[in-house]
């Protein structure tokens, strides 16, 4: 079974544009360490922790989308709700480094490429969608799902643009026209959104309706128990 997960191996994109994405992702992650240090409390740092490491487990695990083809958790809408865009960042790209340097998931000629793609682009676009979403939608138990599910989808669908446009930079002849490779590539990644949008969606919503303190995208809200809507908390 073919896994279509994201990671870009050793030889796929050429050095140089390869070089030009590490020095992208090292000033995106620049930028991330500096604004969330700004928000970061005791509270976060365990949650940042378990959140890693769900997500690092989670990534092993893959589940099937279609024939011969399957997929993993990328965790970037995850990793966003629970804990914001920038420490969200920050979780992932101690996934996508573990397993590339440890685990050979992942080239290491490759990893600002996945950084770009799987850490930063998949967290901020997931990121825009829940907050614009839940401006939008009531923030009842159904709304969060909502949102959460809506930035999964766009947040896989955004990585692998995120790789289409590296390999239009400078990806290496593969005998296959750029448009087949990207309708097939994003037909599959829609699929593979979907798989993690309901993943993510439940966690998230698990979270909130048990500890709603220690999700970020409800910015201090709690939901309600006996209408699951949405309030401030006062207390």
């Amino acid at each position: 079974m073919s896994d279509t997960a994201l990671h870009i191996p050793n030889g796929i994109i050429g050095i140089p544009t390869s070089l030009g994405f590490g020095l992208a992702a090292v000033l995106a992650v620049a930028a991330c360490v500096a604004a969330a240090r700004r928000g970061l409390d005791d509270r976060l740092v365990p949650l940042a922790g378990l959140a890693t490491a769900f997500i690092f487990a989670a990534q092993m695990l893959n589940f099937p989308i279609a024939a011969g083809v399957s997929g993993h958790l990328v965790g970037g809408a995850l990793a966003a709700a629970l804990l914001g865009p920038w420490l969200g960042v920050l979780c992932l790209t101690v996934v996508v480094a573990v397993q590339a340097l440890l685990f050979a998931d992942g080239g290491v000629t490759a990893l600002g490429l996945n950084i770009v793609n799987m850490a930063v682009i998949s967290t901020v676009a997931a990121w825009a969608v829940i907050a614009l979403a839940l401006k939008v939608l009531p923030r009842t138990r159904a709304g969060l799902t909502a949102a959460v599910f809506a930035g999964s989808v766009v947040s896989v669908v955004a990585a692998s643009a995120g790789f289409l446009l590296q390999f239009a930079l400078g990806g290496e002849p593969i005998g296959q026209s750029f448009a087949a490779i990207a309708a097939a590539l994003l037909g599959t990644h829609v699929l593979i959104g979907v798989g993690e949008a309901a993943i993510s969606a439940a966690a998230v919503t698990a979270v909130a309706l048990t500890r709603p303190d220690l999700v970020h995208a409800l910015n201090g809200g709690r939901l309600d128990q006996p209408g699951d809507g949405l309030a401030k908390e006062t207390a």
